[in-house]
């Protein structure tokens, strides 16, 4: 059983690495293709963005999180959009020196193996007991394994990151005489639709991120997609700086959610629609905008640069 396990794992942790390699060999290869367009930006980035749920599932998987797998996904999410929202203003994609593609990437290969080895439960158990030398250290060691990681991972890398990020938008913003609250506003839609799911979780009966933690975690990650997604066409098409009002339609699904969990406090506990139900037509709804949105978008791109999707046009001699 063991051994399947590892098998499991090292298929898993192969392909995320295959993706890390292919995600940083691009564009060097791109620029030798002489094939480089603003294309290959919104599908370099679009595929991180949605890696960011894929990658939170199956490490929430691996350690046991349950519904702490949708914090998991918040945590990357944060800074991720936050980098995304930082490159709009000031053209440069600035990683700090530990970041998340490179060493946050690693650290979850790491985690994998790692956990082949100890077993899930160690994730599980508190961390006074999976790291005894570090017993002493007050709060985290009555905790679970997987949460103190999880809080150490908001100290110390998120919470530097989005600081970084706003004070480098604030720099530029105030050079160029604009107004800080226009950039925050570009925030809004992402920080809503974190803030509605969660009203969505706390209301509903059944308490969707911890009796559907995947769920939860693919809807958001789609809209989440779709955000980054726009904020980058944004970007490329040079669009006025403040807030994409069409960003906002990966809201438009939450008002019926949260209506829906409503219903339940007065219906005697049970909701109007079973919310296993809703929660599959979340992500009915978020996959089909992500898909509508990625594939009008490449067919405009495509069509107006003369290019192709995933073929290389032939120079003429």
């Amino acid at each position: 059983m063991a051994c399947f396990y590892f098998y499991i794992r090292f298929r898993s942790t192969t392909k995320m690495q295959l993706c890390q390699t292919f995600d940083a060999v691009d564009g060097k290869q791109a620029r030798r293709t002489n094939s480089s367009s603003p294309l290959g930006e919104l599908f370099d980035h679009g595929c991180d963005a949605l890696a960011c749920a894929f990658e939170a599932m199956a490490f929430g998987s691996t350690a046991m999180c349950g519904r702490d797998t949708f914090w998991f996904w918040v945590i990357s999410a944060v800074p991720f959009f936050g980098a995304t929202w930082e490159h709009y203003f000031t053209n440069t994609l600035i990683l700090p020196v530990v970041n998340g593609p490179t060493e946050g990437l690693m650290l979850i290969y790491v985690g994998h193996f790692f956990t082949a080895i100890v077993g899930a439960e160690w994730w599980a158990q508190n961390f006074g007991n999976s790291m005894p030398f570090l017993s002493w250290v007050p709060f985290i060691n009555a905790i679970p394994t997987n949460r103190a990681v999880l809080y150490l991972m908001i100290a110390f890398g998120v919470i530097p990151t989005v600081y970084f990020n706003v004070s480098n938008v604030y720099k530029v913003v105030q050079s160029r005489n604009g107004s800080i609250l226009r950039a925050l506003a570009m925030l809004y839609p992402f920080v809503v639709l974190l803030v509605g799911v969660l009203a969505w979780d706390y209301l509903s009966p059944a308490e969707i991120i911890r009796k559907y933690p995947h769920f939860v975690v693919l809807g958001t990650g789609l809209a989440f997609g779709f955000l980054v997604g726009r904020m980058i066409l944004a970007h490329l098409c040079d669009e006025p700086k403040g807030l994409k009002t069409n960003m906002c339609m990966s809201l438009l699904y939450l008002p019926f959610a949260v209506a829906n969990a409503l219903t339940a406090k007065l219906n005697d506990g049970d909701p109007l629609v079973d919310e296993f139900w809703v929660l599959l037509g979340y992500c009915i709804f978020t996959a089909g905008l992500y898909l509508h949105f990625a594939t009008s978008v490449i067919h405009e791109i495509t069509t107006a640069l003369g290019i192709y999707c995933f073929r290389i046009t032939r120079k003429e001699a």
